[in-house]
């Protein structure tokens, strides 16, 4: 991984950072399990996810509600499918 490669993947870890452990966990496994082989795609819809609200998305990865997007759908649901 190049150095402006890392320095993006800190500057996420810093963004993922949500003040809900349940989320702050999620999007660190998904930063350290998947980030780096995600196509360019995924990462832009994981981009517009860190844009949600904190209590809707706690609501999307808590299953309580789904997102009405079918690609935020898709990825959320990867998320909280990957192994802890």
């Amino acid at each position: 991984m190049s150095e402006a490669d890392e320095i993006e993947l800190r500057r996420l870890r810093w963004k993922c950072r949500r003040g809900m452990r349940e989320l702050d966990q999620l999007f660190g496994r998904y930063l350290d399990r998947s980030w780096r082989q995600a196509s360019e795609s995924e990462r832009g819809i994981f981009l517009r996810l860190l844009e949600i609200e904190d209590d809707k998305l706690w609501h999307w990865f808590m299953g309580h509600d789904a997102p009405t997007d079918a690609e935020l759908a898709g990825l959320v649901e990867r998320i909280r499918n990957l192994p802890p």
